[in-house]
């Protein structure tokens, strides 16, 4: 199919015959370096956004996977936020080849514009500027990404679960929807959208939308999101894929040899919508399917809205790892229902959501499992915390991130301490009254973008004044806007992660013999307590002593897996050298990738051979993972 416009080629013809509404449309991109930075709103976006706001996108995509790129139309429907917007349109990109800009008529027909790229940031990408004539409300911009796009990732069949087809998906949070999308990349900006994306014979397409058709002939699929929605939650992916119900509106698409196996560990999603829905309202998008990606995915999961993304890792065989499930399925209500205005107050989509994860695990698998796992939670941010001297500004909820990339927002603080936040007011006010709070939110806000000040005038009107809570009783500006983690931060307790920690140092110092320790198999959430509470320089004797107990060694559980590999590398325990590279080498979530290779690069020879698995490795890694993995090695 080609693509490529014809206007460049009609241009002088075309502007012979510009109607007269349009007197300052020129044609083509206009090479200007020097086009001065616009004041920017948002600090991670080069939107006018002030200006103009996308109300609506449609996209008009050819996947080829031979040049590794997309090509084709993006279509934006703007509105004016002020009478006396300036004629200028401002949109993110990152490495687009922006072949034409087409401003509409009023007639709807569509005649070259005038465009320009100003200065390329390392961080931001590179704005385009286009110039509005008189009336127009509708910008086509034909574009071509880039082989190396930051927000797609491209597999070889080699690098698939089938190993006969390739495999295109995409990660667009927090600001990689400008590598494959001319937009106004910011979660401020809401907007519906549709698309038709050709494809390969063969190959599936599947985006985080509606569904509404194939035509075989023409081989493309076509998508209608009718809700509003931030860039970052628009996502595509391409490949040999198969899907199974897993209930009336829920199911799962995979790669056919993964689809069975995903199919029964997810089994339990119609459950936990359900669960979710008694607690904070109806979920408002339709279906939930989720996406069982090819093991290079980044994250653990990614709540694109209709298709949550997840990695292959959590298919462990006994659901010990679907609190991933209950995490992105909460997005559903926290982060994409109602949505963090800015990446400063990414707290607003993690806190909430982990908050929601627990009370989810607790409904659907008792109040033990809940207990233990958001204990672990809350450690692991004391961890963090005690971490962060060097940078304590970071242990705010609300952040400055202004000249950084928004990745480094995603950390503990955001998830943990959000959620130990909720917790503290659950605790001040009693469950009832707090999920009834949770509800207002929720269906007041429903489908904005928001920023904290509105949560802290939210909670001061509907928590604090007309409910027995007072403002003093918790200090929410310490909680929100103070460094580390307040006082009154809650600690919860599980009898059993305690009974296991004593374990933990009992057979660290000796006292316990690995035969000795009560530890349930069939219970993976406990062997991974005892795991994380080992000292991180076990010595190798007693690792030895633990691998035949457990076979951890070959362990089909990911988490327990990376658990054991770090500790392996730290005492060492050679016989888990072969499956510490076999590992790094057939996976790629960021979250187990970064400790492994951080132990490794703890002593010059690990570094070195940290660097040797990496170069095996690299070409299966998604770009966000290899830019921390190169970070942490010196690459």
């Amino acid at each position: 199919m080609n693509l490529r416009s014809p206007l460049r080629a009609a241009a002088p013809a075309l502007c012979a015959f510009l109607p007269a509404f349009l007197p300052s449309c020129r044609v083509g991109p206009e090479e200007v370096d020097t086009v001065p930075t616009p004041l920017r709103v948002e600090p991670h976006s080069y939107a006018n956004l002030d200006k103009w706001k996308t109300r609506h996108l449609e996209l008009d995509l050819a996947v080829d996977f031979g040049q590794r790129e997309l090509e084709g139309f993006a279509t934006l429907t703007i509105e004016a936020q002020r009478a006396d917007a300036e004629p200028l349109l401002v949109l993110d990109t990152r490495a687009l080849e922006i072949l034409d800009v087409a401003c509409a008529t009023p007639a709807g027909e569509f005649a070259p514009g005038l465009f320009r790229l100003g200065r390329t940031d390392a961080i931001l990408g590179t704005p385009l500027y286009v110039d509005l004539p008189r009336g127009v409300l509708r910008v086509r911009v034909h574009y071509r990404t880039s082989p190396g796009a930051s927000g797609l990732q491209w597999l070889e069949p080699s690098q698939t679960a089938g190993g006969a087809q390739p495999f295109l998906f995409s990660q667009s949070q927090a600001i990689h929807a400008r590598s494959w999308i001319p937009c106004q990349d910011s979660p401020a900006v809401r907007a519906t959208y549709a698309a038709e994306v050709a494809t390969p014979l063969g190959l599936r397409a599947v985006m985080s939308a509606e569904q509404l058709g194939f035509d075989e002939t023409k081989q493309r699929w076509t998508f209608r999101m009718p809700q509003e929605i931030p860039s970052y939650l628009i996502a595509i992916a391409v490949g040999e894929l198969e899907f199974r119900a897993l209930g009336e509106r829920s199911g799962v698409y995979a790669e056919p040899s993964v689809l069975e196996r995903a199919a029964s560990e997810l089994v339990d999603t119609e459950a936990m919508i359900a669960a979710v829905e008694r607690l904070y309202g109806p979920y408002r998008w339709g279906r939930y399917d989720l996406l069982v990606l090819p093991p290079s995915f980044p994250f653990g999961g990614m709540e694109n809205p209709r298709l949550t993304f997840a990695t292959p890792t959590i298919l462990a065989g006994d659901k010990s790892l679907v609190a991933l499930i209950a995490h992105e399925l909460a997005h559903s209500w926290s982060g994409n229902l109602v949505t963090n205005a800015s990446w400063n107050d990414f707290w607003l989509n993690e806190g909430f959501t982990v908050y929601l994860e627990q009370r989810i695990i607790e409904a659907v698998y008792g109040p033990e499992r809940s207990a233990m796992e958001t204990a672990l939670g809350m450690r692991s941010l004391r961890e963090t915390v005690a971490s962060m001297t060097s940078t304590p500004e970071d242990t705010r909820l609300q952040l400055s991130l202004d000249g950084r990339d928004p990745d480094d927002g995603m950390t503990d603080i955001a998830y943990e301490k959000g959620a130990a936040f909720l917790r503290r007011l659950e605790e001040l006010v009693g469950r009832q009254d707090f999920d009834r709070f949770l509800r207002e939110w929720f269906d007041e806000h429903a489908f904005q973008s928001v920023n904290t000040a509105t949560f802290e005038a939210f909670l001061d009107e509907r928590l604090f004044r007309h409910r027995r809570a007072r403002n003093g009783a918790v200090d929410v500006a310490a909680w929100i806007h103070g460094t580390g983690l307040p006082e009154d931060a809650p600690t919860p307790r599980s009898a059993r992660l305690e009974e296991l920690e004593r374990a933990a140092a009992s057979f660290a110092a000796g006292k316990l013999a690995a035969s000795d320790l009560a530890l349930d198999p069939s219970q993976a959430l406990e062997l991974l307590v005892f795991l994380r509470a080992l000292p991180p320089r076990t010595d190798s004797t007693l690792l030895a002593a633990l691998d035949q107990r457990f076979s951890l060694t070959s362990t089909g559980n990911n988490e327990i897996l990376a658990t054991w590999l770090e500790l392996s590398i730290r005492a060492p325990y050679p016989p888990a050298a072969e499956a510490l590279e076999r590992f790094l080498t057939t996976q790629g979530r960021r979250k187990y990738l970064k400790p492994l290779y951080a132990a490794l690069a703890e002593t010059p020879e690990g570094l070195e051979r940290a660097r040797a698995i990496y170069a095996q490795a690299k070409p299966l890694y998604h770009g966000i993972a290899r830019g921390t993995i190169e970070g942490l090695l010196g690459l």
